[in-house]
């Protein structure tokens, strides 16, 4: 009996062992679990500084700017432009076909869109504001319509209506749309009107002139 439990726990021993042994040879063959691609192994594949590096990572939606800088110094109102792309809600400051400043914009909504076309810019003010849209104060100072149509709000015995300020104002119609310094999210939220940056469009403002070709493009 003895021998007898002997051999068996030997047998089971073995069996054990053997079963082990199987499954590691089997794991072994596996193939490798393939390593998908992360910020971390991503490497930019073009020399940083270049338009290329700029546009690999992130683009269009990321929120900075691209300079050129040697194309910036030498655009000026004699030779620039701009176009605007609804699509990619991004404008291009342009001397003839080399990019100068590529730059986030907002556009119009929906409900207000910007309408695709070429324009010229036909005025240029530095500080302001919209005869449209605004809000609305009451006689204390307080705002009581923070999103004001002036031809439909309701202004209170001794209110007004304050026109939304549109800093660095270039003008592309008569009906009221233009590019100027305003919130810019990365989407449209404009009542038709091209937004752009706060450090920016100071510097557009002064590479055009009433004149220069704009470009709205789809």
């Amino acid at each position: 009996m003895k021998l007898f439990l002997g051999c068996t726990r030997t047998l089971v021993q073995s069996l054990i062992g053997l079963s082990i042994a199987l499954l590691i040879s089997s794991c072994a063959k596996l193939p490798p679990e393939p390593v998908e691609p992360t910020a971390e192994t991503w490497t930019n594949p073009y020399p940083e500084g270049t338009y290329e590096h700029f546009k690999a990572e992130n683009y269009p939606e990321r929120s900075s700017a691209y300079f050129n800088h040697e194309v910036l110094a030498r655009t000026d109102p004699s030779n620039s432009h701009i176009i605007i792309s609804l699509s990619l809600q991004r404008a291009f400051l342009m001397n003839g076909d080399e990019v100068a400043i590529d730059y986030p914009v907002s556009t119009g909504t929906s409900s207000h869109p910007t309408p695709a076309g070429t324009y010229t810019i036909l005025e240029k003010i530095k500080a302001k504001r919209s005869n449209l849209y605004g809000k609305v104060l009451d006689a204390s100072g307080k705002v009581v319509n923070s999103d004001a149509d002036s031809r439909t709000a309701k202004i209170p015995p001794g209110g007004k209506f304050l026109g939304a300020s549109m800093p660095y104002w270039m003008r592309f119609t008569w009906t009221g749309i233009g590019h100027h310094v305003g919130n810019v999210p990365r989407y449209p939220a404009s009542h038709a009107c091209i937004r752009g940056q706060a450090n920016i469009l100071p510097i557009v403002f002064s590479k055009v002139k009433v004149g220069t070709k704009a470009e709205i493009v789809e």
